[in-house]
């Protein structure tokens, strides 16, 4: 992908809004569904994935170490990956670090999880954190569940759970504890990715953070960035991004999940098309 500098006075639009001055910005230098440049906002340096969810050659799914057909869970476990190889066989305009696992010997995923329609984690009685889900449509919605209730998860095409929460309706909402964060590496300063959407729903944006920050910083940055819900993803050494089989960002350790998105560049396999077609005419994935 051809990458085109732009000056620090130029400005940073999404979603056909000036979201910032003063930002040093790469974007590509034609129009195509998923975008990737690297930028700063306040001083910080990050790189963005812009992902239009209206373009029919776009889909988003989720990659499972090993190329499982489930997420680990503490009865049934696949283990992990390195980042490179997880790259390797997916073959995706971008490939990036996904939710949090557990340091426990089955590398347990956190959350519900679905992607191409199918059901990869689900357990009735997990009520933490927030989910990033799209429904028919690629319609984004993002829902905390001890403030929101459920997800709809029988709805959703896509879903992955994570947090905490960073902005809701366009504001910084930051309330960890109620969504059951504890963990101080999570509450603390640290290597950061995030997701969230714009208001129309029309874009998904992925955010690699370059350097330690809080999660007020962490959610005042996306905000800037033009997002109107957003979420924190995994991040320290699982911190990782590629795109096009090119590493931008390793993984300092191996990988239980990884958010994979296609583009019109770079097909998505042909199973996952025909999924995707079924699902519009109310295929809903199957939770038992």
């Amino acid at each position: 992908m051809t990458i085109t500098k732009i000056s620090r006075r130029s400005f940073l639009f999404l979603g056909g809004a000036t979201l910032a001055q003063g930002l040093s910005l790469a974007l590509p230098s034609y129009a195509q569904p998923v975008q990737i440049g690297k930028s700063q906002i306040n001083g910080i340096p990050f790189y963005q994935t812009t992902v239009d969810l209206t373009d029919p050659k776009t889909f988003i799914t989720i990659g499972l170490a090993k190329n499982a057909n489930f997420a680990n869970t503490i009865q049934k476990t696949s283990g992990d990956e390195e980042f490179n190889k997880l790259v390797a066989r997916y073959k995706a305009t971008v490939v990036a670090n996904g939710t949090f696992f557990a340091k426990n010997p089955q590398k347990t995923v956190m959350g519900n999880m679905i992607a191409g329609g199918k059901v990869l984690k689900y357990s009735p009685w997990e009520n933490f954190g927030t989910t990033l889900g799209l429904r028919v449509g690629n319609k984004p919605e993002m829902i905390t569940a001890r403030v929101d209730g459920k997800p709809e998860w029988d709805k959703h095409w896509f879903s992955i759970t994570c947090g905490p929460r960073l902005l809701r309706k366009g504001e910084v909402w930051l309330n960890p504890s109620i969504e059951g964060f504890k963990d101080p590496s999570v509450l603390g300063s640290g290597a950061r990715t995030a997701i969230g959407f714009t208001q129309d729903g029309t874009k998904l944006v992925l955010v690699n953070f370059e350097i330690n920050l809080s999660l007020q910083q962490e959610a005042e940055a996306m905000k800037a960035i033009g997002c109107y819900e957003a979420m924190n993803l995994d991040g320290g050494a699982s911190r990782a991004l590629a795109s096009k089989n090119n590493i931008l960002v390793p993984a300092g350790r191996p990988l239980t999940n990884v958010i994979v998105i296609y583009d019109g560049t770079n097909p998505a396999p042909t199973d996952l098309q025909q999924a995707w077609l079924r699902f519009q005419k109310e295929a809903k994935p199957s939770i038992s």
